[in-house]
């Protein structure tokens, strides 16, 4: 029982888990048997050595994976009580709750900022301006940087800075209302100063929804989230509040890889 059951509090719901998970390239096992839960409105971060997994789980988790020519997936991840993978679920209505941000920035080219944010909403088919206005300047705001390119958005979104470029490709995911936000090691070709805003940025969007972080940065991982999981050669090795995993891990290669011992 945990200190929380035992206080009287209840856990927090979990928004989204991973049922007995395993994904594959062909013949090639990525992801093992992963089980693994994630609370409402957390900010849970997922570490790990590079090709350990991590960034092929949480394509899982929206679908993406099965994208890859090859790629497959086994067991369930049930957002709320829903299993995604169930036959006959639409995968872009997935995609729509559970969005998702890249390593690499990657606005549409040729679209200017207005037009990138809301290239979601198109395509569900909402046409009506004034919509799409209120949708831009609260999904700019969400992403901090509205006051930063409020007078500019019919320029192209490739005219901004790379941090900038990453926090509207944040407004573009958040444009459609997801309820998770999955996040690929979004700030691993920024500079300190990007870092540090998209770093505020998630902590700031915890009261909305719920994000799962892909990093190498166990000092960012140690910042922003309230969980953390630690992968090694596709397992879960050890999940748990992120000040516990940081400070006392239960398995002894959890500390050998925090303490930079290998990885």
């Amino acid at each position: 029982m945990s200190i929380v059951e035992l206080a009287g509090v209840p856990p927090p719901p979990q928004i989204l888990r991973a049922e007995n998970l395993s994904a594959y390239f062909d013949k090639f096992q990525a992801v093992k048997s992963i089980s693994l839960g994630i609370p409402q409105n957390e900010v849970q971060a997922l570490i790990g050595p590079s090709g350990c997994g991590k960034s092929t789980f949480i394509r899982t988790l929206n679908r993406l994976h099965e994208e890859i020519p090859g790629a497959w997936v086994d067991g369930a991840v049930y957002l709320e009580n829903d299993n995604i993978y169930l036959r006959g679920t639409n995968a872009v209505d997935v995609r729509r709750k559970i969005g998702m941000v890249f390593q690499k920035p990657n606005p549409f080219p040729s679209l200017s900022i207005y037009d990138n944010v809301v290239a979601g909403l198109r395509l569900a088919g909402i046409r009506r301006k004034s919509l799409l206005d209120e949708v831009v300047e609260k999904s700019l705001h969400q992403a901090a940087l509205w006051v930063e390119v409020k007078d500019k958005l019919k320029k192209a979104g490739t005219s901004l800075s790379g941090g900038q470029q990453q926090r509207l490709c944040i407004a573009r995911a958040l444009a459609v209302s997801p309820r998770i936000l999955l996040m690929d090691e979004p700030t691993s070709a920024l500079d300190p100063i990007s870092t540090a805003k998209i770093e505020e940025l998630v902590v700031n969007l915890r009261k909305d929804l719920t994000i799962i972080i892909v990093t190498h940065n166990m000092q960012q991982a140690a910042r922003i989230s309230s969980q953390t999981a630690f992968f090694l050669m596709g397992e879960l090795v050890e999940n748990g509040p992120t000040k516990k995993i940081f400070t006392k891990p239960k398995d002894p290669r959890t500390e050998q890889y925090i303490t930079g011992r290998f990885g």
